[in-house]
């Protein structure tokens, strides 16, 4: 804000923050947010001049290369784990942008995600459920790949074997490794790199467990030698 002038801001960034983490989290709509907070309408402004001028995605950055360092890593990823999750969506979501998975019976939406080995998002895209996991990991991965340069090794499970493999290594010059569940494995089993992105996976469908509270956080990751 130097040498724009003006008034100075009126209310605390922290407050503004928690603000928008409550509506994320609780689902209200702006004009519900509890009086506790800034006004709504505040609120909203300061949230859509974060938005358009791409701070979310800035700030997010930032802080995944101090979590990496500070756990001994390159701020830069040089591996990654890329899945997906099919989620049911709700009644009012229009069907232009909803599907049904047939392999899991969900009717919603589909996450596809690309984490590195801690676990901290590399790239996101949502699409609907009935879109496949190598369609969308074609787009997906080209953009992270153009943003996280040192990138050069991603696992995946069998669902994104097939052309994607020999796509990614001509095209991006990037390894997908395929880790495959053994057909002699019964129940639940934790499989080699998968694991990490399921963890994530499972941090979002809790999240409402933590809620919006200044002393509430998803717990810290865990320091794992994988060598990247």
């Amino acid at each position: 804000m130097r040498g724009r002038g003006g008034r100075p801001e009126g209310y605390c960034h922290r407050a503004m923050l928690d603000a928008i983490r409550y509506l994320v989290d609780n689902g209200i709509k702006w004009r519900a947010m509890p009086a506790d907070f800034p006004p709504w309408d505040r609120i909203n402004a300061f949230f859509r001049r974060w938005r358009d001028n791409s701070l979310v995605k800035e700030f997010h950055d930032r802080l995944r290369g101090r979590v990496r360092k500070e756990l001994g890593r390159d701020a830069e990823p040089t591996a990654g784990v890329i899945d997906s999750q099919s989620v049911k969506a709700d009644a009012v979501v229009g069907t232009d942008s909803r599907g049904f998975d047939g392999g899991k019976l969900v009717n919603g939406r589909k996450r596809h995600v690309v984490v590195d080995t801690l676990g901290l998002l590399l790239g996101v895209t949502v699409t609907a459920a009935d879109t496949g996991d190598r369609t969308a990991a074609r787009v997906l991965l080209v953009q992270v790949a153009d943003v996280h340069h040192r990138l050069e090794l991603v696992w995946a499970d069998g669902g994104y074997t097939g052309s994607l493999v020999a796509h990614c290594l001509t095209t991006l010059t990037l390894v997908l490794a395929i880790v495959k569940r053994n057909d002699d494995m019964r129940g639940f089993t934790v499989l080699p790199k998968r694991w990490i992105v399921e963890r994530l996976f499972a941090h979002l469908m809790r999240s409402a467990v933590w809620r919006a509270t200044s002393n509430a956080a998803p717990p810290a990751p865990k320091r794992w030698s994988t060598g990247r």
